[in-house]
């Protein structure tokens, strides 16, 4: 019997293990999408204990604890961060199954060294552990970016945001991470939401720009761009609640001042949404970005939850709608102008899977591998049966080789721990397929695919500054 979470944790084979403990566990890490704070790298934030490192923020966690019937102040309330660390680890003793109890306990051994079982009997005691390390002044937001190798992080910006932290982080010799702005102009394309028209104006203000005309708008977001372009950005992020249509008959301009005054209908928003998007799009390829498109997620499903704790805390649900067709609309759109970019597709439901791993394999391009992507398991799907179907459905049905691997997508400096959790499950299904005699017991290539998937592809795909 296997010892809890060993050093072969998840590696079954011979040629798995090899692989994770030459060559992935060796690798370093681009963290091309998350949502940690460039404050607080610039700030060089330090935690005063281990409840807040842990549960500050991170709604995977807050999500676990509100299942398991926690009272609400130990989860979102102003309870004391000890009380809440072990009220977290008495939930965490029935999460059998869930990612998170892995994770923990990575976050736990990789960035204190804690090898104890994490329960609500050990909490106390783990807990005092970690301060001690924490008052010594270790484990800062950038400690813990050096001791995992992350060479480069994209944080995910609004494009009227000045970035004076990524200036900050810039010019501070003693953050060896690189540290870009991703572009997320989600409020420029949600032309139906009530506070678009305030948007547009306050982004055409900021640029010089003409707000009453849609000309304006694009010309204000292709400032921002090369503003977040000269500051290191090669990514733009799009929520995708809705997949837009295009309607012949509706004229862009005229839908665009109707959205400016409140009063535009369903068809003109989802036809001026697709050109706002085309507009990005052909924007983004002439400037080589990739674009991700991240889809399916179903948003704030609680309303009493979300009216009493905002976004992101933990209320948000998995979509069963993707109009494929739609999808491939908008894709088309773009590639018939020669204009479509490098672009990564992330659906929050995995029955959208073979669609959209079939999808990408109609938008390559020569010269460059994997120009289409289909994205990690995202979210709600990346659990250990989550990625292997990722990876099993890209594999099948197109080009694992080229694919650019794992991301946080994370407001947590903890999450870290994830890349490994990826690369072990990564080695597990490369060892299985060859212990089946389904790929040659090669070691360069084996070793190729590892690094490609874990480090490689990534630094050619999306063209970072790396020095």
């Amino acid at each position: 019997m296997a010892r809890f979470m060993d050093d072969n944790f998840l590696l079954s084979t011979g040629a798995a293990r090899a692989l994770f403990h030459d060559v992935a566990s060796q690798m370093p890490i681009i963290d091309y999408h998350c949502h940690l704070s460039a404050r607080l790298i610039a700030d060089h934030a330090a935690f005063d204990n281990l409840g807040e490192m842990m549960l500050g923020g991170d709604h995977y966690k807050w999500r676990l604890m509100h299942i398991a019937g926690v009272d609400e102040q130990l989860i979102r309330g102003d309870a004391p961060w000890k009380d809440k660390f072990v009220a977290y680890a008495g939930a965490l003793e029935g999460a059998v199954g869930n990612p998170l109890y892995h994770w923990t306990h990575l976050e736990l051994r990789r960035i204190f060294d804690i090898e104890e079982a994490l329960t609500a009997q050990s909490a106390p005691s783990i807990y005092r552990q970690a301060g001690e390390q924490l008052r010594r002044g270790e484990h800062d937001c950038v400690d813990i970016l050096h001791s995992f190798d992350v060479r480069v992080l994209c944080t995910t910006d609004d494009p009227v945001d000045d970035l004076a932290d990524h200036k900050t982080i810039a010019a501070d010799p003693t953050i060896s991470t690189k540290v870009y702005p991703t572009f997320r102009p989600d409020k420029a394309t949600q032309v139906d939401a009530p506070g678009f028209a305030a948007y547009a104006r306050a982004l055409c203000e900021l640029t010089g720009q003409n707000p009453e005309a849609l000309s304006g708008l694009v010309a204000a977001l292709e400032n921002r761009m090369d503003y977040f372009h000269a500051h290191g950005c090669r990514l733009s992020d799009h929520a995708l609640g809705t997949l837009p249509e295009l309607a012949a008959d509706v004229d862009p301009d005229n839908a665009y001042r109707e959205a400016m005054r409140g009063s535009i209908d369903a068809a003109s928003a989802e036809a001026l949404r697709f050109h706002i998007l085309c507009a990005l799009g052909r924007a983004y390829s002439r400037r080589g970005w990739t674009m991700q498109l991240h889809m399916s997620a179903l948003r704030n499903v609680n309303s009493r939850g979300f009216a009493a704790f905002g976004p992101d805390t933990g209320f948000d649900s998995v979509g069963d709608s993707l109009p494929i067709a739609r999808l491939a609309a908008l894709l088309d759109a773009m590639d018939r102008e020669g204009a479509l970019p490098r672009f990564i597709l992330y659906s929050l439901n995995p029955v959208h899977n073979a669609a959209l791993a079939a999808l990408i394999g109609a938008f390559g391009q020569s010269g460059v591998p994997g120009r289409a992507q289909f994205g990690s398991a995202w979210w709600f799907n990346d659990t250990i049966g989550g990625m292997r179907e990722q990876l099993t459905t890209l594999a099948a049905m197109g080009h694992l080789g080229s694919f650019v691997g794992m991301l946080t997508d994370s407001r947590s400096f903890l999450s870290y721990p994830r890349h490994e959790y990826f690369r072990r499950i990564l080695c597990a299904m490369l060892g299985e397929w060859v212990e089946r005699g389904e790929y040659p017991n090669d070691r360069d290539m084996l070793e190729s695919l590892v690094r490609g998937i874990c480090y490689d592809n990534a630094r050619r795909y999306f063209g970072l500054a790396m020095e």
